[in-house]
């Protein structure tokens, strides 16, 4: 019985080691990792430039008082339609005592003034008409009484506009704050109430209102200095609205800033294009919006997904590897062309049919358990 036994043991031994030589070497044998391949596809491919930014009116006017004062009255509100010379608003002049003060002594002294040269053009008619001077010292004193007058006037004047803000029979009044151009109102950033001030050499003064033509609309965005260099005036811009996804407006470029702005670390370059208006659609300023610009086009060309490119450590030269047989792939170096960032066009080195090695590894075992 030991002597069976003993042989038992021993075949059991040789049978498991035999065993584990055919596993081992059936494990060698097949591919650890196996890779699945992709084909050349025909495709439209086109290569565009997506902007941000914004339309707004081609021109905004701010209209400003020539006066400084209080907004007694508006008589107008946001998104009125104006022509040039409509009412807005109305200022009350609160004025200056001290200017008010200095006007009321600039006429004392006129008047003061006027009373002299009136004396003494009185005095020297008399003579005159008797013939005791001449005509040219007559006529100097007489001038002398008119400017006399004149002044008079004019500091009445003056404490008039200082007082009220305009003077007596004016035209226009400088506290009438009226609209210089036609079109639609934006903003009226002041109340009835609010203090302004004038518009002058050191001042730019407060803003009543701003008015634009809403007929001539313009997309302005910011575009990245890698892509600038690519854009020419007069491409065409396909632009999409936030506030109308689903309608599409058309624009031509038509400037491109000459000086970046650095933002973020990043250097951007302003571009305008002239919105092609539909009359069906209200477009508002300020709304949101990105502008399609195609920089290259190809249709029907053959492609390949970039992800299945690499590229050469030494020369940055892109290759991808075909199927030679099952698991075994050999190298391709390619010529590309236009890209959309998905898609590339393969220019040469590729054929129709070649199978392309796609970088997604699978193992054979997982492989096995799906199928």
């Amino acid at each position: 019985m030991n002597k069976y036994l003993k042989f038992g043991l021993i075949g059991l031994v040789c049978i498991a080691i035999l065993a584990a030589i055919v596993f081992f070497m059936k494990k060698n044998s097949t591919p650890t990792k196996l890779y699945e391949t992709a084909t050349l596809e025909q495709k439209n491919i086109t290569n565009k430039v997506v902007v941000t930014g914004k339309v707004i009116p081609e021109d905004e006017i701010e209209i400003k008082p020539q006066i400084s004062g209080i907004i007694e009255k508006i008589y107008l509100e946001e998104g009125a339609k104006v022509n040039a010379g409509d009412l807005i608003a109305l200022i009350k002049v609160v004025p200056n005592e001290q200017s008010l003060n200095n006007a009321r002594g600039r006429i004392s002294n006129a008047n003061l003034a006027l009373n002299n040269v009136k004396t003494e053009y009185d005095r020297n008619k008399k003579l005159f008409d008797k013939g005791v001077i001449s005509s040219q010292d007559f006529n100097s004193i007489q001038l002398q009484y008119d400017q006399a007058k004149q002044e008079l006037s004019n500091a009445n004047t003056d404490y008039q506009i200082i007082r009220v803000g305009s003077a007596s029979g004016s035209a226009s009044a400088n506290t009438n704050i009226r609209a210089t151009v036609s079109g639609t109102i934006l903003e009226i950033p002041v109340e009835e109430g609010d203090q302004v001030i004038e518009s002058n050499n050191f001042n730019d003064g407060t803003t009543i209102a701003t008015i634009a033509d809403m007929n001539k609309m313009i997309f302005e965005g910011e575009v990245d200095e890698a892509e600038v260099g690519k854009l020419k005036l007069g491409m065409p811009l396909k632009i999409n609205l936030g506030a109308l996804d689903k309608t599409t407006f058309s624009a031509l470029l038509k400037f491109i800033a000459p000086k970046g702005v650095e933002e973020d670390g990043a250097v951007q370059f302003r571009i305008e294009g002239d919105l092609e208006k539909k009359d069906s659609v209200n477009v508002r300023a300020g709304y949101s919006a990105n502008a399609s610009i195609v920089l290259e086009e190809k249709k029907d060309v053959l492609a390949i997904k970039e992800a299945l490119l690499q590229f050469d450590k030494e020369t940055q030269e892109p290759y991808v590897e075909i199927e030679k047989s099952e698991n075994e792939f050999e190298r391709k170096n390619l010529v590309l062309g236009v890209s959309d960032g998905i898609d590339v066009e393969v220019v040469s080195g590729l054929d129709k049919e070649m199978k392309i090695k796609v970088w997604n590894e699978l193992d054979s075992e997982s492989e096995i358990n799906n199928d």
